[in-house]
């Protein structure tokens, strides 16, 4: 699989990562443990290089199953984690002190089976504690030898800043895609101008973009969209422009619209390295195809023209999961 640099950093990672969250988190129960290891080292047989996991994602279990199943090839995968919720629990709240940085440093690198985290993301920006602290604590730990890059999620502007000034932010990792364009407008003009790589999360909608869902799919109580109001049943047949728009370029191009989706995310700039996920090895296939899906610059056009006329309706986020949002 072709290669992508995250911005300034020098961190290379395949043009598609794998995000291993659903494996054990927020999308139903989690996968068999056999399953997801086998799941995982497929992935990498395949070509990719770039894994993202988290401390929240289980707690601790996703770091378990993406530690057993890269520990033989650790030296040809580059693997991203994450600190920043009390206790590792999102519902629980938001927590970056410094002592609880360099405490979830240390259990991650245990439970990742490794003596260094190649890319440590901050996973919502704390109010309660000071930037440039977190951004000093991270850049203690590189000098330590114990993490390599420093990554923010869902940062704002000034936060990505200051964070900045003090240890390079290498990766930006927030929510992009065809549903949710809101980083456009002033986010990836900055991670360009201070040579900052994205990593994009749902870049396939959370399942929407797939063109498997309609007005009628209903979600397990255990599967955290039935709660979204962007997967009620109102928001999705009012989507559905959206999918109509995917589902034609798809058939135009002979591929999938899952691939359309990816394939747009990689033409909007050469740092941009998208992470979906699957429990699936026949979907896992199907994403990695939408790197060799090629979007022209008429194609680019057209779905943009597109794009600005259709008004998506429903928020991403609800009210009970507003830590996820936190700026």
């Amino acid at each position: 699989m072709e290669k992508r640099q995250l911005g300034k950093s020098g961190l290379e990672v395949s043009a598609l990562g794998f995000g291993c969250m659903g494996l054990s988190f927020g999308y139903g129960p989690p996968t068999d443990h056999d399953d997801a290891i086998a799941l995982l080292r497929a992935t990498h047989e395949k070509g990719v290089t770039f894994f993202d996991t988290a401390e929240a994602y289980g707690p601790g279990h996703n770091e378990e199953l993406v530690g057993e199943a890269l520990a033989p090839v650790r030296d040809e995968v580059v693997i991203a984690t994450k600190f920043g919720f009390r206790n590792g629990v999102p519902t629980d709240g938001l927590d970056s002190r410094p002592e609880r940085i360099r405490q979830v440093a240390d259990e991650a690198l245990m439970r990742l089976k490794t003596d260094r985290i190649d890319l440590f993301y901050q996973h919502r920006v704390d109010p309660n504690v000071l930037i440039e602290d977190v951004a000093g604590t991270v850049k203690d730990l590189i000098a330590a030898g114990k993490v390599k890059h420093f990554g923010m999620s869902e940062a704002g502007p000034e936060s990505i800043r200051r964070a900045h000034a003090v240890q390079p932010v290498a990766a930006l990792q927030s929510e992009y895609s065809m549903f949710w364009r809101e980083p456009e407008a002033e986010i990836l003009p900055l991670l360009e101008e201070l040579g900052i790589g994205f990593v994009p999360f749902a870049p396939l909608g959370k399942g929407f973009l797939t063109g498997k869902m309609t007005a009628g799919t209903e979600f397990a109580k255990d599967d955290f969209r039935s709660t979204v109001p962007r997967f009620q049943a109102d928001a999705l047949a009012a989507n559905q422009a959206l999918v109509d728009l995917v589902t034609g370029i798809a058939s135009e191009k002979a591929c999938t619209p899952a691939q359309v989706a990816l394939a747009w995310l990689l033409a909007q700039r050469p740092w941009i390295v998208p992470i979906p996920g699957t429990t699936k090895l026949h979907r896992l296939e199907e994403n990695l195809g939408g790197a060799d899906v090629e979007l022209t610059g008429d194609d680019l056009a057209r779905i943009a023209e597109e794009l600005g006329r259709i008004e998506l309706r429903g928020e991403r986020y609800s009210a009970t999961h507003q830590s996820l949002i936190n700026r």
